[in-house]
């Protein structure tokens, strides 16, 4: 199904967000992330924590090309230079990343740009006003990827909801068992690495993520 978006419309960061895992098979994560895609995925980001920079580029730029084919935006873990280099629709940026409203001036006002926000409101609230895209809470459970991660509460998610005027991203640990709490607070996406990249049927997995948003 081919998406026509618009990077300056927040109303796409809807539904299932899908962050890539760190895998050395390219061929493997791009048949992976179609799969996510397919179930309906609005959004791809590439993250990699572990690969060097030649690596990343050549996956990063990759992925971008299957995004392309399949309309969907794809952007890229706190590297600014990479997005610009790779022509990326957006970066995400993390505690100790660059300045949202410096990062808006380099990227433009249509690129896509997420904010983690752990489980601090406030930071929220300075991501809104410094010109983000979506601001993302996290972690919600226990992560694999992220083991010593903040944890966020529920409550705070339904808090942000009343405070935070663009999108909200609920990451970390989400599940297909435990999704429906975290969706019940109205946020406006979650996002899925390992849950959905080891899933028996990551099609499947990633459609009955959302129909929980139904």
């Amino acid at each position: 199904m081919m998406m026509n978006w618009n990077m300056r419309d927040s109303s796409i960061i809807k539904g299932l967000y899908v962050i890539t895992p760190d895998m050395a098979d390219l061929n493997t994560l791009i048949h992976k992330t179609k799969l996510a895609i397919e179930g309906g995925a609005f959004m791809v980001q590439y993250r990699s924590k572990i690969q060097d920079h030649d690596v990343k580029m050549q996956q990063c730029a990759a992925i971008l090309r299957l995004c392309r084919e399949y309309d969907v935006p794809c952007i890229v873990n706190d590297d600014v230079a990479m997005c610009l280099n790779l022509e990326a629709d957006g970066v995400h940026l993390g505690k100790n990343d660059d300045n949202i409203a410096e990062v808006r001036l380099i990227l433009g006002e249509d690129a896509i740009i997420g904010s983690s926000c752990y489980d601090q409101l406030d930071r929220a609230k300075q991501a809104q006003k410094g010109g983000a895209t979506y601001v993302a809470f996290g972690a919600m459970f226990p992560t694999p990827t992220k083991p010593n991660a903040t944890k966020a509460s529920l409550e705070l998610l339904s808090e942000a909801k009343r405070e935070i005027h663009i999108p909200i991203v609920a990451i970390g640990g989400i599940t297909v068992n435990n999704a429906h709490d975290v969706i019940e607070t109205g946020v406006d996406a979650i996002a899925v690495i390992t849950s959905l990249y080891e899933a028996k049927s990551i099609k499947e997995t990633a459609e009955t993520f959302l129909k929980m948003f139904h």
